[in-house]
């Protein structure tokens, strides 16, 4: 079934200090799921405002909210957006994507999208690296790799790899984002996995 499910939001607003948070709300048919998936959002996304210092006298500004990647084919692909300014020169962002089936509930790994003896992290982080060298990405150090949990998304039948401020790039180059066709993973994808299943032409 190719229908999108239904997506709306919590809204969460302060004064002093300045903060605004919008919180996606999955709506379900059946309760378990819509709860099991909601419940995640909440957990991660409270996980990243008390990183960000939700709770910390100093905090002057919070903007949190969310973007859908991919909302087909029983797979909800979203990213969680967080900026926070304490004083100083800037302030911080964080970004947080979840991948889910809205049939079960279940919310993906890197590593439960790939063959379990595909070497799925050396496959990627070639192809990441290629990208680097192709669109001269700024780097604070030499690339070595991805992360076996490496931060990703599932948008426009390609899967997007991306690294946080600072984890490889100056914070003036902002999130590095590696998008990479699915068609070209085809021999290391699980099969009948939301990757096998957001592949074109299927």
């Amino acid at each position: 079934m190719n229908v999108p499910v239904p997506i709306s939001y919590r809204f969460i607003q302060k004064a002093k200090p300045d903060i605004k948070i919008y919180i996606p709300v999955v709506n379900l048919r059946n309760a378990r799921v819509q709860n099991k998936i909601n419940n995640e959002i909440v957990a991660v996304l409270n996980k990243i405002l008390i990183e960000l210092g939700y709770f910390e006298s100093s905090l002057v500004e919070l903007l949190s909210y969310f973007e859908i990647k991919t909302n087909e084919r029983n797979i909800l692909s979203l990213s969680l957006i967080t900026y926070s300014f304490t004083g100083g020169a800037h302030g911080m962002t964080i970004v947080k994507s979840l991948t889910f089936d809205t049939r079960t509930g279940e919310s993906y790994t890197l590593a439960s999208l790939f063959k379990a003896d595909s070497n799925y992290i050396q496959k990627l982080s070639d192809l990441v690296g290629e990208k680097i060298k192709k669109w001269e990405t700024p780097l604070l150090d030499e690339f070595k790799g991805i992360r076996p949990n490496q931060d990703f998304y599932l948008a426009d039948h390609s899967i997007v790899l991306y690294f946080q401020l600072y984890e490889i790039s100056p914070y003036v180059a902002g999130f590095p984002y590696f998008p990479i066709a699915l068609w070209g993973l085809q021999d290391i994808i699980k099969p009948e996995g939301p990757l096998d299943r957001l592949l074109p032409f299927t």
